[in-house]
């Protein structure tokens, strides 16, 4: 796949590469696989988790704290283990921070400010600056999604539940880094060493809170604890799931930065219900939220990954859905945040079927990479066309770019109407 002339995903080679793999189809591993027995990954699992294995909540029924339970994807049935530890309570969400467009960090309320969208609107034109220069049919296309459609726009805002106090959005926007630490292909979260990330990151969120004024922007890790793998395993699912040590590291660098933690599952030949399960006991805290990945669902069509574009239908991301609202509800936790990644309309079957909850948002991520026209495109096509409740938007570092074209800027991304309240980095 020629990412200059369709819109794909990017194609990486994580730690160990698979055989006769297919490339180009893929975000992340399928085409190469995480070794479980590589020493990178041992080095990985061998760190301690820095936090939540004291809590009341993941201790065993003899009281104990439950240690991690190292179990991978082909050592044993899914739901065998949980990763992380909970809390709740009303306040449970206390400690997320947003960084406002003075660069001044401010503790999350439950009930922030929303902007209108003419509020919205004019603070971006007054802050976004010069844009790039572009090829005429970048510009062509950003224009068209900028010129009022009423056929469209009328779509927006859709319907749905209002959000329960400590909702996230519309008040804010998340700006998240994506990938996974035993792989420098997968992602900025990933590629590059942890501190240099995190400072990265830093300056993502500031540029973001200066383009928009009116939305405070909250800082996010989106890691990939599912893997989709091009070998199928000893179960035969064709993923492989990361050790709770290698989860709860992660969340720790971000939760001491006051930001937010996405676990994001590809499941192979596994299920929605059978993945969500063991990831119940993290995201039982209050700033853990979801991501699935419908182009490594791989059941349906019986493919294997890598070789033909996955799905899922409203009925799996209601699934998702309504598994977050029982969390947030039985734990008193504020409303959980779904992202579901898009860039080809199959990935998503029935989408006018998905019904968000008070308790459980839902963004539609538009995922795909390639030149500025082919990404506007595919946002108002897969995800401005089939309005579900809330929009976000994928930067990569490099597949963006590499046809010489400079990475979308802010106050690009700004100018789509509806506005992006999720953009995550790759």
């Amino acid at each position: 796949m020629d990412g200059t002339e369709r819109l794909g995903a990017c194609t990486v080679g994580p730690l160990a590469t698979s055989p006769g793999s297919t490339s180009g189809l893929n975000h992340l591993s399928p085409n190469a696989v995480i070794n479980p027995r590589s020493p990178a990954l041992q080095r990985a699992t061998a760190l301690v988790p820095l936090i939540f294995l004291v809590s009341a909540a993941c201790a065993d029924k003899a009281g104990t704290a439950r240690a991690d339970s190292g179990a991978l994807a082909d050592s044993g049935s899914a739901g065998a283990t949980g990763v992380g530890a909970s809390a709740s309570g009303p306040s449970a969400a206390s400690g997320v921070q947003a960084m406002t467009s003075a660069g001044k960090w401010v503790a999350v309320s439950a009930n922030p400010t929303v902007p209108t969208a003419e509020q919205e609107a004019q603070a971006v034109a007054a802050n976004v600056g010069t844009l790039p220069s572009r090829p005429r049919k970048d510009s062509v296309a950003l224009a068209s999604m900028t010129r009022s459609d009423t056929s469209l726009d009328k779509l927006w805002p859709p319907k749905r539940a209002a959000g329960a106090p400590g909702a996230l959005l519309p008040g804010y926007r998340i700006v998240a880094y994506y990938g996974n630490p035993l792989s420098k292909k997968m992602g900025a979260l990933g590629e590059y060493p942890k501190e240099q990330m995190l400072g990265m990151l830093d300056k993502e969120v500031a540029r973001w809170a200066k383009a928009d004024p009116t939305h405070p922007v909250i800082p996010a890790l989106h890691m990939v604890v599912t893997v989709a793998q091009g070998a199928p395993g000893k179960n035969g699912l064709y993923r492989l799931q990361m050790r709770d040590s290698v989860v709860n590291e992660v969340y720790s660098w971000i939760k001491a930065k006051h930001g937010i933690f996405f676990v994001d599952i590809q499941v192979g030949m596994s299920t929605m219900e059978a993945e969500l399960e063991r990831l119940r006991p993290i995201l039982e805290n209050p700033d853990v939220h979801l991501g699935v990945d419908p182009e490594f669902s791989m059941k349906p069509s019986g493919a294997k990954p890598s070789t033909k574009i996955g799905t899922f239908d409203a009925k799996d991301i209601n699934y998702a859905i309504n598994f977050l609202d029982r969390i947030a509800k039985e734990k008193n936790l504020p409303p959980k945040v779904l992202v579901v990644h898009r860039f080809t309309r199959k990935m998503v079957t029935n989408a006018a079927d998905i019904r968000p909850t008070s308790h459980a948002q839902v963004v539609m991520d538009m995922d795909g990479w390639g030149p500025p026209w082919l990404k506007f495109d595919s946002y108002r096509d897969y995800i401005k066309k089939e309005p579900v409740q809330y929009t976000g938007f994928k930067l990569f570092y490099h597949n963006d770019t590499k046809a010489g074209e400079a990475l979308m800027t802010p106050g690009e991304v700004l100018r789509l109407n509806p506005k992006p309240l999720y953009i995550q980095y790759q």
